[in-house]
Parts: structure tokens; C-alpha cells; sequence
């Protein structure tokens, strides 16, 4: 009965934000869920898993005509454990030994086993819904060309065998970041630097896709004689997901095993871990003079330093800070290539084309910072401090906004300043080019703190909820999104008639107007909002 509960409540709170008004303090109406998961479903199912299920079609077929689902199906299924682990790793460690309900929980009369599987539960469900989006068309794809009994069986074992696997590798990495962090006085830098690591490995493998696709479709009996001969466990993987018996009960008894030595190592350490606040080594700091900070400096070293202490709101919100001038160093040297081609592409009689896809690609991955949308909802139960402190809601609020302002233009310009060799245009153009970048950013900057003040999200158990799951991080993404691909369309559809130069212009001047609108909002109806949170 304890564990069922403790389940309820785990799941409870991974959906909470579809069935909870956290700005109201009230349940949401029936329409309004039904809406939401109704927009997750288009996501997750409609986008990611049409992806996928295309992917599948161009596999299958050749692999099953030449008698070999089983390298089909270990291929789809070594695609799912990768995403499963990407999308539900970066919440495994801080749903797990984080959650801010974990003292409480440990205080109180419950078996400290039930924790730990309501824990699993939730970091399963996670892995589930990510692999889910591989594995079930994966499945459905395979019994299209090959419907049995047999493919049955083997196309739903195979979906739940991999959620498990998925589940556990997950908890491993999040042990193995805990220990980690014992021994560090700031593991989020290392965590991040592990999960760019996993970023870069992913779009390499995107990228790579198609030419690997068509090379292991061509020489699919070599590759096959090859993982036989030297890694015959992966074969039998693949003959599982075809519905073999020997192989599938093989696969069933070693994931069961795993899956005990995971759930033993976790409640050996889970106590120590969940409550463990560093490694207990006293420091010696030689004394120093404190530096005196204004008010303003002061409230923006606080935003900085909770941005850099939680490494989910530095890879959730601010990939852009990285990303931009990677993108700069990259267009230094393959952009004039990429200029030609968008110039082959795009040029004739409507110049400059190539000049306003580069600025909104630009915008694009600035848009990826969007650090100022979930920082109100992160102050949770804390807010009171920052509303009880002899300072204005406007003068905490310009603290957020200067967080986000101050780490995207740098990187925005630095990118900028890299692709002007190859941007092409006259002076005016790139001046022109630089200042709509830096308007789009203060912009952004302005809708993610006027977002995070509409829709606060402050009763939360675990940080991942407003930074991640909160509706106000949900429109700054997609609404970034959305502007840097208006930016480039509105062009493309009209605004090379008037030229590049006169187009900028008119950007800009429309830009800083609006920009202007949500400051002054800010300053006033949206201070008042904050104080009364």
C-alpha cells in the first residue's frame, strides 16, 4: 500500500504541470489537460516517432529480405537505448538523490526499499518514454513485412526489455555522477562537459546517418558475419527482438539479473548519497577581503551563481552560450562553402538571401538561451527571501534579465564577428546584421522573464519540473523558435524586394519598439506581479 502511494506521488509529480495551474494554485480543467497531453502526444508520437518510423521503413525491408531482422532489430534497438538514456539521463541523479522531498521522506516511518522503487519507477517511466518513440515503430514496422506470432511476441518483449536496460543504464550514470560528486566541490561543470560530450556524439551520429544507413544496407552480410564472430551476445539481442525462444530467455535473464545488482547497489548506497552534502574534507581558506557590490551586482552574482551551480539549468537553458561560438569557429572555416552553396541556392534576383539565413541561424541558436523564463519559478519557496529583502521586484527582475542579456550577446557577437568574412554585403549590411542579432537577443531576453513572471511555476519537489516541464520554458522555446524563422521567412517572401539594407533597418526599428513595450512592462506591471507572487 506504502509503495503504491509513493508510486502515485512520483507520477503525480513528473505530470504535475499537466494537471496543475502552479500560477493559479489550482487543478486544471479537463479540456485544459486533455490539450496538453494532446500537444505532448504531437511532440513525442508525431514528430520523434515519425522520424523514427521512417528510419525503420528504409531499414527493414532490405534487412528482411536478406534474412537478417535480427541486425534490424539490434540496430533500432541500440538507436532507442541511446535516446532512452539521453532523454532521461540529465533527470536520473537529481530525481533520484536530489529530490527536495528526500529528507522528508527518510524522516518518516517508510521502508526505505519502497523509496527506492518509487525512485526506479519514475526514472523507468522516463526511460520508457523516450525509447518508446524507437522501439514501438521499430516493432510495428517489422511485423508490417513480417507479421507472426512469433514477431509478436519478440516486437513486445524487445519494447519492454529495452525500457528496463534503458532504466538501468540510466541509474548507473547517476550513480556514478553521485560519486562523483562526493569528491567535487562543483560537479555541474563536469556534468555538463559529460553531457555536451553525449550532444556532440548524437549529432555526429545524425549527421552521419544517412551515408551509414546505405553502407550497412549494402554490405549488411559482411557487417552481420562480423558482430556473429566477434560480439555474439549483440546477435543474440537481435534474434530476441525477432521472437527466437532460446535467445529471448537469455536476454530475460540477464536484464533480470541487472536489474537486481542495480536495485541491490542502490540501497546500499542510496542513504549515504541522497543525504551526502559533499566529501566532509575540511578546507583552510586564507583570509581575504570581502569586495563590497552594489545592490544590482549582487542580485546578478546570485543569478549567475545558482546558473552555475545546477548543471540542468546550464544544458537545459543555455546551450546557446556554447553553441554560438562553435557555430562562429565552424563558419570560419567551411563558411565560404556554405556561402556558395546558399548562393547557388537562394541568389539571382533575390540577393541577400544567404546574408538573412545566417542571421537567423544566428537567432536560432541564441534562442537556445532562455535561462530568464524558469529563473522566477526557481526561487519555489525561497521567494520570499528576494520579496522580503530592502530592494524592488524591478531591481531583482533586471538581475534575471542582465543573467540572460550577458550570456548570450557575447557569444552572439563572437559568432558574428567569425561569419562576417563570408557574409558578403556592404558595411551598412553587417552593421545592420549585428545590431538586429543583439536587438533579437534583448528581445528573447525581455518574452523569457515576462514568460517566467506570467506563468511561475513555484511548488515544485524537484528543479527539473520548472526547468524543463514548466509551460513558461515550453513558449520561450518554441517561441524563439518561431521569431528567428520569421525573421528569415518574411524576408524570403517579400522583404528582398526592398533590399537587404532597408529590410534590416525595418527589423530593427520593429524589434527595439517591442523590446521597448516589454521592458517598460517589466519595469512596472511586471515588478508589481513579482512582489505579490
Amino acid at each position: 500500500m506504502m509503495l503504491k502511494l509513493l508510486i502515485k506521488k512520483q507520477l503525480a509529480e513528473i505530470f504535475r504541470s499537466y494537471f496543475y495551474d502552479a500560477k493559479k494554485n489550482t487543478r486544471r480543467s479537463k479540456t485544459s489537460t486533455l490539450l496538453y497531453f494532446l500537444l505532448y502526444i504531437l511532440l513525442m508520437v508525431g514528430i520523434l516517432g515519425g522520424m523514427f518510423t521512417f528510419l525503420a521503413l528504409l531499414l527493414c525491408e532490405p534487412l528482411s529480405e536478406a534474412g537478417m531482422g535480427w541486425l534490424y532489430y539490434l540496430l533500432t534497438g541500440m538507436i532507442a537505448i541511446f535516446l532512452g538514456v539521453f532523454g532521461s539521463v540529465f533527470s536520473t541523479y537529481s530525481g533520484l538523490y536530489l529530490a527536495k522531498d528526500n529528507d522528508l521522506l527518510l524522516s518518516l516511518p517508510i521502508p526505505v526499499g519502497a523509496i527506492i522503487l518509487s525512485r526506479l519507477a519514475g526514472v523507468y517511466l522516463m526511460g520508457l518514454l523516450y525509447s518508446a518513440v524507437v522501439s514501438i515503430p521499430s516493432a510495428v514496422v517489422y511485423l508490417i513485412f513480417n507479421f507472426s506470432f512469433k514477431a509478436i511476441v519478440g516486437g513486445l518483449m524487445n519494447v519492454l526489455l529495452i525500457s528496463v536496460f534503458v532504466a538501468i543504464l540510466s541509474c548507473l550514470l547517476g550513480w556514478v555522477v553521485a560519486k562523483i560528486s562526493q569528491k567535487l566541490k562543483n560537479k555541474s561543470y563536469i556534468t555538463v562537459l559529460i553531457s555536451l560530450a553525449f550532444i556532440a556524439g548524437y549529432y555526429l551520429i545524425y549527421f552521419k546517418a544517412q551515408s551509414w544507413i546505405q553502407e550497412l544496407v549494402a554490405n549488411a552480410a559482411l557487417y552481420g558475419e562480423e558482430i556473429k564472430g566477434k560480439a555474439y551476445f549483440l546477435y543474440l539481442l537481435g534474434r530476441a527482438g525477432e521472437g527466437d525462444i532460446l535467445p529471448l530467455l537469455l536476454v530475460i535473464l540477464l536484464i533480470l539479473a541487472l536489474t537486481g545488482l542495480t536495485y541491490l547497489m542502490l540501497s546500499k548506497s542510496f542513504i549515504k548519497l541522497a543525504t551526502s552534502t559533499g566529501n566532509g574534507t575540511r578546507r583552510v581558506k586564507a583570509m581575504r577581503s570581502a569586495e563590497q557590490l552594489s545592490v544590482g551586482q549582487s542580485l546578478l552574482k546570485n543569478e549567475l551563481t545558482r546558473f552555475t551551480s545546477n548543471a540542468n539549468y546550464m544544458l537545459n537553458c543555455g546551450l546557446g552560450a556554447i553553441m554560438l561560438p562553435a557555430a562562429g569557429i565552424a563558419m570560419l572555416i567551411k563558411g565560404e562553402e556554405l556561402a556558395a552553396i546558399f548562393e547557388s541556392m537562394f541568389g539571382g534576383e533575390r540577393a541577400g538571401c544567404t546574408q538573412i539565413i545566417m542571421i537567423a541561424a544566428v537567432c536560432l541558436m541564441a534562442s537556445m538561451n532562455d535561462m530568464a523564463a524558469p529563473s522566477v519559478s526557481l526561487e519555489g519557496k525561497s521567494l520570499w527571501i528576494k520579496q522580503s529583502l530592502p530592494v524592488t521586484g524591478w531591481q531583482v527582475l533586471e538581475a534575471k534579465l542582465k543573467m540572460q542579456l550577458l550570456l548570450t550577446i557575447i557569444p552572439a557577437m563572437i559568432c558574428m564577428l567569425c561569419i562576417m568574412p563570408c557574409f558578403g554585403g556592404n558595411l551598412a549590411e553587417k552593421l545592420l546584421a549585428l545590431i538586429v542579432v543583439i536587438l533579437y537577443v534583448v528581445f528573447m531576453s525581455c518574452v523569457d522573464l515576462f514568460l517566467g513572471i506570467r506563468f511561475p511555476s513555484l511548488h515544485w519537489t524537484n528543479e527539473i519540473m520548472p526547468i524543463k516541464q514548466s509551460m513558461s520554458v515550453f513558449i520561450a522555446l518554441f517561441g524563439g523558435l518561431g521569431v528567428a524563422m520569421l525573421i528569415g521567412g518574411l524576408y524570403f517572401a517579400f522583404g528582398w524586394r526592398i533590399g537587404l539594407t532597408a529590410y534590416l533597418a525595418a527589423a530593427a526599428v520593429i524589434i527595439a519598439a517591442l523590446s521597448a513595450l516589454l521592458l517598460g512592462w517589466l519595469k512596472n506591471s511586471g515588478a508589481k506581479a513579482f512582489e505579490k507572487l
